[in-house]
């Protein structure tokens, strides 16, 4: 096991300076159960699987036939008729969820008082692949029409930074604005992104998160060749089974989960409701491999521990864990590896869940829904369970709150987001 890291330079601000305390106050989910925060956590509780037949395209000769698509998302019900034309279906799922987060949160972005000045607001949403539909669509066009009659927006369409601009357009947000890239761990960077950001007194609020829409002939292909699918047809409500020995890969899900994040002294002046804090962050790589995990884990325990001492809590004060938990044989058992070696014996007694069983696997995304249903959590006393529970992995062998949500007062709540190119992050929650 390699020594722990000393306190990350981004937690750190001048010497003599008290760190400034960043709250979340409004939340965003667009996911394959719902719609919406409240309608999400419900099903996510009684256990209610997103996956289904793919419906977005004719899977052909694809092995995988399966997927969790977001259904009956209307696009107009969040942006007018041309703004839906001329962008990417993750574009329309980060302006919902961002319209969501932004209400809840009643944040106000002006010259009044009691409002945020402009250049103090910063937007950070990212995307693990971006417009990858749009994509897809523009390369059929060209190759019967021409590749000198593509259209004018099409560059804006598959950048994965186009859903943050027009974020910042439609709140008048002019702070930081970009998207972190990191494959599945790109929503809980944007999250831990944020948090520095204001900390360090750049920014005093930000909307941060991810979205992602990859449910395309590509990305089911792409993924299926690598065989990191899952091919449970027959049974798409059971196909993601984390940290289950019949577990046979993940299911490819889209969505997006918003948050607004804010500094806590100004967010209590203004007479905002905190919903939870945001206390530690820590990111890190394994540099071995771009796909496969190190087989001990240490680096993605290191990661646990940079986060824990980010924010300044023992192993023991983890009082819940939203797992990675992607149902892939080798993400699961390494997973499992780094929490013991991060918590030690706490790892036998904390609750562990992994929501992909339901939701499948969002990619760029699923740090960010997954921070929101950490945050739900604290909120309202009930972990999530790890449905598809059927048969113990021996080597999967900790608490994963197995087909049963749970009660239980949570005072933290920690998410684990690992992603290709062997990125690690760790997100920390507090009850407010």
């Amino acid at each position: 096991m390699r020594s722990a890291p000393g306190p990350s330079a981004g937690a750190l601000l001048v010497v003599g300076m008290v760190r400034r305390r960043v709250v979340v106050t409004g939340l965003g989910l667009v996911t394959p159960l719902a719609t919406g925060v409240e309608a999400t956590w419900l099903a996510l509780l009684a256990g209610r699987s997103g996956v289904g037949p793919i419906t977005r395209f004719d899977p052909g000769s694809l092995r995988t036939r399966i997927a969790a698509e977001v259904k009956d998302f209307d696009p107009l019900a969040w942006m007018d008729r041309r703004e839906a034309r001329r962008n990417d279906r993750y574009v329309h799922f980060a302006l919902a969820g961002a319209e969501m987060a932004v209400r809840q949160s009643g944040l106000r972005i002006g010259p009044e008082d009691g409002q945020y000045s402009p250049d103090r607001v910063g937007v950070i949403i990212g995307s693990g692949i971006g417009g990858l539909a749009s994509a897809e669509a523009a390369h059929e066009k060209a190759l019967r029409t021409g590749f000198d009659r593509l259209s004018p927006l099409f560059v804006l369409e598959i950048l994965s930074n186009t859903a943050a601009g027009l974020v910042s357009i439609r709140f008048g947000a002019r702070g930081p604005n970009y998207a972190p890239v990191a494959a599945c761990s790109s929503g809980a960077h944007a999250i831990g992104e944020a948090l520095w950001s204001i900390r360090s007194g750049r920014t005093d609020a930000v909307i941060a998160g991810a979205a992602e829409a990859a449910v395309t002939p590509l990305g089911i292909g792409g993924f299926e060749a690598m065989n990191a699918l899952s091919a449970r047809n027959d049974a798409p409500d059971r196909a993601s089974r984390p940290f289950d020995r019949q577990r046979d890969g993940f299911v490819l899900g889209e969505g997006a989960g918003i948050l607004v994040l804010e500094e806590r002294e100004h967010a209590l002046r203004r007479g905002a409701r905190i919903l939870a804090e945001v206390v530690g962050y820590a990111a890190n790589a394994n540099a071995s491999h771009l796909t496969q995990p190190t087989e001990d884990a240490a680096e993605a325990a290191l990661c646990i521990t940079g986060a824990l001492r980010d924010a300044e809590l023992g192993p023991h004060q983890i009082s819940y864990v939203n797992a990675h938990g992607t149902s892939t044989p080798l993400n699961d058992v390494h997973e499992t590896r780094a929490l013991k070696a991060a918590l030690g014996a706490h790892a036998r007694s904390v609750p562990v869940s992994s929501t992909k069983s339901m939701t499948g696997h969002l990619l760029g995304a699923a740090g960010s829904t997954e921070a929101v249903y950490c945050v739900l959590t604290l909120l309202r006393g009930v972990m999530p369970p790890t449905m598809n529970q059927e048969v113990p992995d021996p080597e999967c062998d900790l608490d994963y709150i197995p087909n049963q949500a749970r009660e239980a007062q949570v005072a933290t709540a920690m998410s684990l987001s690992f992603g290709f190119g062997g990125t690690n992050t760790v997100l920390i929650f507090a009850r407010a």
